[in-house]
């Protein structure tokens, strides 16, 4: 890989478009306690939905507490190592973000008593195993792609433009996959119609919760959307009055979103509507 030689004093975080201070803090500020809240939720509502999000807050936390000190100290700036850890950091998170949302529907389906798709490729979209496969190749193709922006500054490189498009490319797809399993629960006359439905009709993520996964599914749409509009264009990828907005907000939203009481099935009661199917085939649905 060729390189380029910099000064010594070279400012790595503003030259991959790292300024704003007050915007790391805020979004830390806004990450600590929902880190907090899915913490405990894990240990008083064990459920993998909460492990992932526990663990999504906490590289977010990281990542943003490592920006707020490259955009608030020159020093800081120009240490490569902080720059990549943060672009590292900022790439992995999204896909337990986005799993989380995709276990999520896939659990309330469950639910729902909607009965498993026969289409081979409705079918291939519910695998769990390979959902997550795919998401590891995209994370891998993205840290690769993230340590050679950083490690030169923005990069547009043939390499590292083609392991950017592919790192997106993938999330993206897995993205609208996501959205399309939200909108079959979301408009299907079972949905809501199970006895565990009406059971629990009074709480509020039971009652509206498939519209809330839509709300979900549509920020993480803005988010990638925002991803492969800039993917070969990082002066626009970098832009601070953009990223933050269009990629760092929605996330931030559809996080909180998940606060919502009700919202995630617990454990037991996935359990329990998973051993009363009668078919293999709707045991598909288990959980992960």
């Amino acid at each position: 890989m060729s390189t380029i030689q910099v000064p010594a004093d070279f400012n790595f975080a503003a030259a991959v478009g790292i300024h704003s201070l007050a915007g790391a803090i805020v979004f830390t500020v806004l990450y600590v306690p929902l880190l907090g809240f899915f913490f405990v939720k894990s240990f008083t509502h064990p459920t993998y939905v909460h492990y992932v999000l526990t663990f999504f807050c906490l590289i977010r936390v990281a990542a943003f507490t490592i920006r707020a000190v490259l955009a608030g100290s020159e020093t800081a700036g120009e240490s490569l190592g902080l720059v990549v850890a943060d672009e590292i950091l900022s790439s992995v998170g999204y896909f337990s973000l986005l799993y989380s949302a995709y276990t999520l529907v896939l659990d309330r389906t469950l639910l729902s008593d909607l009965r498993p798709a026969n289409h081979p490729i409705l079918k291939f979209t519910q695998d769990r195993r390979i959902f997550r496969l795919l998401l590891m190749v995209g994370v891998i193709v993205g840290v690769i792609a993230a340590t050679e922006t950083t490690s030169t500054g923005p990069s547009n490189t043939t390499t590292t433009q083609a392991l950017r498009v592919t790192s997106v490319a993938i999330f993206l797809f897995l993205t609208l996959v996501q959205a399309l399993q939200t909108g079959i629960l979301a408009t299907s006359s079972v949905s809501g119609k199970s006895q565990y439905y009406i059971r629990c009709k009074d709480s509020l993520g039971i009652r509206y919760g498939n519209y809330i996964l839509l709300v979900i599914s549509f920020l993480l749409i803005i988010r990638e959307l925002f991803s492969i509009a800039t993917v070969k264009n990082t002066a626009k990828l970098y832009n601070e009055h953009l990223w933050y907005p269009l990629l760092a907000l929605p996330e931030v939203l559809a996080v909180i979103l998940y606060l919502t009481p009700g919202l995630v099935p617990r454990r037991d009661e996935l359990q329990q509507h998973s051993a009363a199917q009668t078919t293999p085939q709707e045991k598909t649905y288990a959980t992960a």
